[in-house]
């Protein structure tokens, strides 16, 4: 609807100041803020909201001055945004200013500022007419509604102010202005600050209501916000106004609501100790009250009503929603607030018809189960849209290669599904069947650990009961696919000839990595055909090829066990320590030997050692580094510079387009003074130990027979010599991913060169079908027009991604399983993994024992680890494990006592734990805490204030966004 249009609807004598709430809808948030837009839709959609109007943001613009300019003190604030901005607002590559802008003392100027200035004659008048319009002196509610407020991603509860029980012009005319001045309250800006919204775009409306008598009053959520469910409705509830519930001066009734059946699931009455009333001359006042009766302030009867209310508004948004309610003297029932609950992890989506889940509470196929995969591989961020679709054409390849029909490739297999941003996996076939019980939770016993616990607590849901007990259904898909992969022949070997499969190995992935390469084309259509072409048919097959050479070694682990007898896995864990044949080590020992050169180099030492790594990183694109450090980065890079942290993303940069983390990681090592802690001194110290275990393993066998020692030393050499294998496979992917993210930056290139995109990386914020119609000039529609409504097309839609996917990276709770109907199993566990004396518990992952300071690092880039401190991270993937080598000891949030980061810790013989709950929250920066990698416990000693290494944006992540 045109501005010109909206004046016209509005009362008093300027149209545009003043508008009716009926005249409102949720494309009016630049003029009437969110919290007036969505009352507006309330009304349309036949909802009892109590009458009023908005003061709109024209009003607010009118009253500072001179439209599109800020008053001095608003300004100051603005231009401190710009220049410290958040980290949730840059690239990973760039920094945060060292010295935060003092947010307090600019918000207190803005608002005296806003107090000082007198209301202008036309906003007066108009407020005045609107109130008269509703009676005589009638008592309303005076609500702050910002722009920048009520948003999917961000509700803003609770940052600006309300005034009730308002009487009288001059009384309505002071709340006006205490609610423009509370758009710069100390929270409210720093709320905006930490998601990255300029100030200088923020504007406040003001909505006015006619005040509900109420009898009771609360909020309402129409999804279960603790636990996610949307087919339960949460209600709070006290006497009085619903200020007591929403400021939580009130310990409210509690109910929880199916949200099918109307039953009323749990009841749990607060005290209501205090009541909030309107006073008879104008205001509020807050009293003591008894509740001896124990009564619940609503019935059974109001319940219902209140829910069919909210179920009401959740239709009419299309998601769920955060009300707040009121219940008049009469018994009448009316809403006074409605905005997402923003709070709520999305719930997944896939491909199948059994898959497509919507996100309000209807489900009529079944509850279904899903795992995020993106967390299995110890990825916490989302992934770019060029990054998701990359990994749909693999899923379609392993799909395919098992034997189950993909219509659509670039779509994905049917249980693949996506949610935030992030890889989940529809498990509820696997969860169904009885070995799928069997396996899948074993394979995540070592992969990660917390997600078998879920796995297994979805066994008591009659919801997952089993269906399918016979196994044959799944070996007709895998025995096909293994036999056409050879796999069998590849254990076998790896088995009796694990030299001759080593070798075979070798010449294998020379093939694979020759075959990546582009043989040229026509143009960047050709190179979009040889990126899909990888995607779906090269990549997935090295799988396969390497994965049971590692799957023998870890076997053969087993088998020694068994055969010694027993509880041996104490024993057998130093056995794995110092493994050859791991890539992954033999890059972070690079990485160190680098160091080691760099430190007999006094112009590359203090280069290091006194340069920021990002000024370093543009000095070695620009040949301008020291010779020795110059020639040593290059040559790192060049055998390693495919890898980088959250590298299955291919939209992520790679090292060798922004080595500023390898140069931190160097200059962390030169630091590191001890001889004895050297990691070349250390993993050698891990080789001697392991064979003087292997030793000391195969004697004690062989005192039982000759044969059962020869068995043991057998299995304990396949051990050693294969398990280090683990880490390849992933290797020689990400060798593939980067070779789709070169060819894809070339795409990007004539595609920002022809207009259609900015800049080169846009690319990935486009998946393959979007890249060819980008090429092509095609607008999004598929309709003919002409390049230009393309160009306009596409550079809003990489915008509008842009966004969401900064709104992503804020997010720091990620659920390991959700359900369909958006419950976190999880979430509804109490006390996991954390015991009333403090101790956090998890997996034990590295033996071993250590006590020292923690370092808590969310990023790695840009980070700093003192040597000896013991890391505390959410995750990790090969991208962290240069930390490792100067690390004490690691606590991870997720993982196994097999996933990588495990592995890992155990070669370098760093006590470790992993499968941590909340560790990055729990435990803070500094804070000294005992690992007891056995035990898979961590004690942390009582903690000083909170610090948080973010890497590259050098502080804590913002809040995430509700």
């Amino acid at each position: 609807m045109e501005q010109a249009g909206l004046r016209t609807a509005g009362t008093g004598t300027d149209a545009g100041l003043v508008l009716d709430l009926r005249r409102l809808n949720a494309g009016m948030l630049p003029l009437a803020g969110g919290k007036a837009a969505n009352l507006g839709e309330l009304l349309s959609a036949g909802l009892p909201v109590p009458d009023g109007f908005c003061l709109t943001t024209d009003a607010y613009r009118q009253a500072l001055g001179v439209p599109g300019s800020l008053p001095p003190a608003l300004a100051a604030v603005h231009a401190a945004f710009v220049e410290s901005a958040p980290a949730a607002r840059r690239d990973a590559a760039q920094t945060r200013a060292a010295e935060p802008p003092d947010i307090a003392g600019l918000a207190g100027a803005a608002r005296a500022a806003i107090r000082a200035t007198p209301i202008p004659a036309a906003v007066s008048q108009a407020v005045e007419e609107a109130y008269a319009a509703l009676g005589p002196d009638v008592p309303v509610a005076v609500r702050s509604s910002a722009t920048a407020e009520d948003l999917p991603f961000a509700s803003f509860a609770g940052q600006q102010d309300t005034y009730l029980n308002v009487i009288g012009v001059p009384a309505l005319l002071e709340a006006v202005r205490n609610c423009w001045a509370s758009l710069w309250t100390d929270r409210a800006t720093a709320y905006r600050a930490s998601l990255g919204i300029d100030p200088a775009g923020v504007a406040l409306a003001v909505v006015v209501q006619r005040m509900v008598d109420a009898d009771a009053a609360g909020v309402m959520f129409t999804a279960n916000p603790l636990t996610g469910r949307r087919r339960q409705i949460v209600i709070d509830a006290s006497p009085g106004l619903g200020e007591a519930v929403v400021s939580g001066a009130v310990n409210p009734d509690h109910f929880v609501v199916d949200a099918l059946s109307g039953k009323v699931l749990e009841r749990t009455l607060g005290d209501k100790g205090v009541e909030v009333r309107p006073l008879p001359g104008g205001g509020t006042q807050t009293r003591n009250v008894s509740s001896a009766t124990g009564a619940a302030c609503l019935t059974d009867w109001h319940i219902a009503g209140l829910a069919r209310l909210g179920l009401q508004a959740e239709d009419h948004f299309g998601a769920p929603q955060d009300t707040e309610w009121a219940i008049d003297r009469s018994g009448g029932m009316w809403l006074t607030q409605s905005r997402p609950i923003t709070t709520l992890y999305p719930v997944p989506r896939s491909n199948g018809a059994a898959g497509r889940i919507p996100e309000g509470r209807s489900a009529t196929r079944g509850t279904r189960a899903y795992l995020c995969f993106s967390l299995a591989q110890g990825l916490t961020r989302p992934l770019t849209p060029m990054g998701l679709a990359a990994v749909r054409l693999i899923a379609s390849s392993i799909a395919t290669a098992a034997g189950f029909p993909v219509p659509d490739p670039r779509g994905g297999p049917s249980p693949y599904a996506e949610a935030g941003q992030r890889i989940y996996v529809d498990f509820t076939t696997p969860i169904r069947s009885t070995a799928g019980r069997w396996l899948v939770p074993r394979v995540f016993d070592i992969m990660e650990a917390r997600t078998a616990t879920v796995m297994r607590q979805l066994f008591e849901d009659p919801a997952f009961s089993v269906i399918t007990k016979s196994p044959f259904g799944l070996l007709r898909h895998v025995a096909p696919a293994a036999a056409r992969a050879k796999v069998p022949g590849t254990f076998l070997r790896a088995l009796f000839r694990p030299a001759a499969a080593l070798r075979r190995l070798d010449r294998f992935t020379q093939d694979f990595e020759a075959s990546l390469h582009f043989g040229g084309g026509e143009g960047a259509v050709a190179r979009l055909d040889h990126v899909e072409l990888l995607l779906r048919r090269r990549l997935f097959p090295i799988v396969p090829a390497i994965l049971p050479l590692p799957a023998v070694g870890f076997a053969m682990l087993g088998v020694a066990g068994k055969l010694l007898g027993g509880n041996a896995w104490d024993e057998l864990q130093p056995v794995i320590r110092g493994l050859p044949n791991n890539v992954t080590t033999e890059m972070d020992l690079e990485l160190w030997h680098l160091a080691r050169e760099i430190r007999e180099d006094r112009e590359s030492r203090d280069a290091l050692m006194t340069g920021d790594p990002n000024v370093l990183a543009a000095a070695f694109q620009a040949g301008q580094l020291p010779p020795r450090l110059d020639a040593g980065l290059a040559r790192f890079l060049d055998r390693y510079g495919h890898r980088a942290v959250a590298e299955i993303d291919v939209g992520l940069p790679r090292w060798s387009e922004e080595p500023a983390h390898i140069l931190g990681i160097l200059a962390n090592y030169l630091r590191l003074e001890d001889p004895a802690l050297a990691p070349d001194a250390q993993f050698s110290k891990a080789i001697e130990d392991a064979e003087a275990q292997v030793d000391l393993l195969v004697a004690r066998a062989a005192a039982r027979g000759r044969i059962r020692g020869r068995l043991v030393r057998a299995a304990l050499h396949r051990a050693r010599l294969l398990a280090g294998l683990r880490e390849l496979p992933k290797y020689q992917l990400v060798a593939g991913l980067a070779e789709v993210r070169r060819e894809l930056l070339l795409v990007g290139s004539e595609l920002a060169q022809a207009g259609t995109i900015e800049r080169q990386d846009d690319v990935f914020f486009l998946d393959f079908a979007e890249a060819r119609k980008a090429l092509s000039g095609v607008p999004l529609s598929g309709t003919a027009a002409a390049n230009g409504v393309a160009v306009q097309d596409f550079r809003a839609l990489v915008a509008s991604r842009r966004q969401d996917y900064a709104q992503e990276l804020r997010r720091r709770h990620i659920p390991r399983v959700l359900l369909s109907d958006g419950t976190e199993p999880e979430a509804v566990r109490t006390g996991v993994g954390i015991s009333a004396e403090g101790t956090l518990t998890g997996s034990p992952a590295s033996a071993g024992t250590v006590t020292a300071a923690a370092r808590v690092i969310l990023d790695p880039v840009g980070a700093r680890l003192e040597p000896g401190e013991i890391l505390v991270a959410p995750s990790t993937d090969p991208g962290w494990t240069p930390l490792f080598l100067t690390a004490g000891g690691l606590v991870m949030e997720m993982g196994g006592a097999n996933s990588h980061g495990a592995v890992v810790a155990r070669e370098y013989g760093i006590p470790a734990v992993v499968g941590v709950a909340d560790a990055t929250g729990l435990i803070s920066t500094g804070q000294k805490i005992t690992v007891d990698g056995g035990a898979g416990t961590v004690v942390p000693e009582p903690p000083g204030p909170a610090v948080q290494d973010g890497g590259a944006a050098g502080g804590p992540h913002p809040p995430a966004p509700a």
